[in-house]
């Protein structure tokens, strides 16, 4: 018998489905490639499918792309400060 707390209770995660947004995919990773990677980039398809699917209730290719798009924006100019701090932290020294 099981008990609670068991990992056998959990449901067992299933590796996210990228099925209907291969082309996406295709499209933000060749875009974001110097930035990015492409499980990053994967990441942010999926996290933005399911915020589209929690607001909306749907989540259109389209729509996906637009708000992974931004997600992957607003990481690069993220990744980007910090490099420039990092350097001003360097050069201070």
């Amino acid at each position: 018998m099981a008990h609670p707390g068991d990992h056998k209770d959990r449901p067992s995660e299933e590796p996210p489905s990228y099925e209907g947004y291969e082309p996406v995919i295709a499209r933000l990773t060749t875009e974001f490639a110097r930035q990015h990677s492409a499980e990053t980039v994967c990441q942010c398809v999926s996290a933005a499918r399911h915020g589209a699917e929690d607001v909306t209730g749907a989540a259109p290719p389209d729509l996906v792309e637009r708000i992974a798009r931004k997600h992957l924006q607003v990481l690069a100019i993220v990744a980007a400060e910090r490099r420039q701090k990092g350097g001003l932290r360097n050069a201070a020294t």
